[in-house]
C-alpha cells in the first residue's frame, strides 16, 4: 500500500534550493551568510576527521555549499559587499582546513580594510 509510505528523502540544504529570479546584492550576501552558517558543521567535521573516507557525505556537502556560495558571490556588484561575502566563504574554507582555497579567496578581496582584518585573524594567509 502506498498510502503509508513516507517520503524519506534527505532534507534539502539551503544551497540546493533554486534561486527564484534575480536577487539583489543584499539578498545574495544574506544567502551566502546562511549557506556558510549551515555548512559550518560539515567543515568542522572535515577538519577534525582522521579518516576522510568515513565522512564522504560531509565532504560533498561542504563542497556543494562552498561552490554555491562562490557562484552567488561572483554576481554581487557592490565591491565591499562582495568582499564581505568572500570573507565569509574564506572563513568556511579555513574551518575545513582548505587553506589553498582560502588563500585564493583572500587574494580576491579588494578592500584594504577587510584584507587587513583577515590578516590580523589569520596571518598565515599573507605568506604564500
Amino acid at each position: 500500500m502506498q498510502w503509508f509510505k513516507k517520503d524519506v528523502s534527505a532534507p534539502k540544504d539551503i544551497w540546493d534550493e533554486p534561486i527564484e529570479g534575480p536577487i539583489g546584492d543584499l539578498q545574495a550576501a544574506n544567502k551566502i551568510r546562511e549557506i556558510c552558517r549551515s555548512a559550518a558543521s560539515s567543515a568542522e567535521k572535515i577538519s577534525g576527521a582522521a579518516d576522510r573516507s568515513k565522512i564522504k557525505s560531509e565532504i560533498e556537502r561542504y563542497e556543494r555549499a562552498a561552490k554555491a556560495a562562490m557562484q552567488i558571490a561572483m554576481k554581487i556588484s557592490d565591491g565591499l559587499l562582495r568582499d564581505t561575502a568572500v570573507r565569509q566563504i574564506l572563513e568556511l574554507c579555513l574551518q575545513a582546513n582548505h587553506t589553498t582555497t582560502a588563500r585564493t579567496l583572500f587574494r580576491a578581496i579588494q578592500s584594504k580594510s577587510i584584507s587587513d582584518d583577515v590578516l590580523k585573524q589569520h596571518p598565515s594567509l599573507g605568506t604564500a
